[in-house]
């Protein structure tokens, strides 16, 4: 298996849906140029900001599919494998190779809370049956718990297919901890927009982030910044990361802030897919004046 180069600003991209909530491809195809322009380093389609659990089998392939085609090989493209069980995990993850994903991401198990062995068996069971790297994501906010860290550093050292992970934790001490243990095997990407600066300073290699279907110029700029030494600069592009972050995925339902603000800049992210619903009308003023300042539309 060749290694992966994971490092840069990946966009978990959004699934726009019309007011039936169907798959609206054309405007996906927009949002990726989009994307693109801003130099982002890949896309993750069908992750947990694309509303994957609530997309059949077989919409996740087709939007995997549209992803592969439209980026073209101008950019990595990953897939969202991750599900509650492991056989299906090892299907979805199937899937995703045969498709052309260059990596995938799965997400801990969820539902039942598994145990820290019962964690790695789930891990090097996938990765044992289908070559492909992967990025583990660890979110507790969705799942109710995180993996240890000494976990994933079993997984980095059993399983050669293990290309990084995504911490989304949030906390400092654990993605410190993360890239202590195996940072110098897999790539550490944040999954937490404030985060990110951190992270890179920790040694870590870049991140996923939600944010990054709206302002993803903010965060390639920080990451560039970064890298030549600008402190000053990534501190500024963090600042804007972060208020972004606060309004859009602190201050509201996440994926529902995320496409209004979109719609408003002038693309087409429709509304969630149900359970999930669009912002109310009082929601959506809040969060526009809250970003009123960062010229985004």
């Amino acid at each position: 298996m060749a290694r992966l180069n994971l490092e840069g600003v990946y966009v978990p991209n959004v699934t726009p849906f019309d007011a039936k909530g169907e798959i609206q491809f054309e405007a996906l195809g927009e949002l990726i140029e989009y994307w693109i322009g801003a130099g982002v380093s890949g896309i993750v389609a069908n992750a947990s900001t694309g509303e994957s659990p609530y997309l059949s089998r077989e919409e996740l392939t087709e939007v995997l599919g549209f992803v592969i085609d439209q980026v073209d090989g101008r950019a990595q493209v990953i897939a969202g494998t991750g599900a509650a069980a492991t056989r299906e995990t090892i299907e979805f993850t199937r899937d995703a190779k045969n498709a052309g994903a260059e990596a995938v991401l799965i997400t801990t198990p969820y539902f039942f809370r598994p145990t820290e062995e019962e964690l790695y068996r789930h891990y090097a069971s996938v990765l044992s049956v289908v070559d492909i790297p992967a990025i583990l994501y660890n979110v507790p906010k969705f799942t109710g718990y995180s993996i240890a860290p000494k976990t994933i550093a079993r997984i980095a050292e059993d399983c050669s297919g293990l290309a990084g992970v995504k911490d989304s934790s949030g906390s400092p001490g654990n993605m410190a901890e993360i890239i202590r243990l195996c940072g110098d095997r897999i790539a550490c990407l944040s999954g937490a927009a404030d985060m990110f600066l951190p992270t890179l300073s920790l040694g870590g290699k870049g991140a996923v982030l939600a944010i990054a279907n709206v302002v993803p110029g903010t965060g390639v700029e920080l990451h560039q910044a970064f890298k030549r030494g600008d402190v000053a600069t990534a501190g500024k592009r963090q600042r804007t990361a972060s208020h972004v972050n606060n309004v859009l995925v602190a201050s509201f339902p996440q994926v529902a802030a995320i496409k209004a603000t979109l719609n408003r800049m002038g693309y087409k992210a429709g509304t969630p897919r149900q359970p999930l619903l669009p912002l109310t009308e009082a929601q959506d003023k809040a969060a526009a004046e809250a970003l009123k300042n960062t010229k985004l539309y």
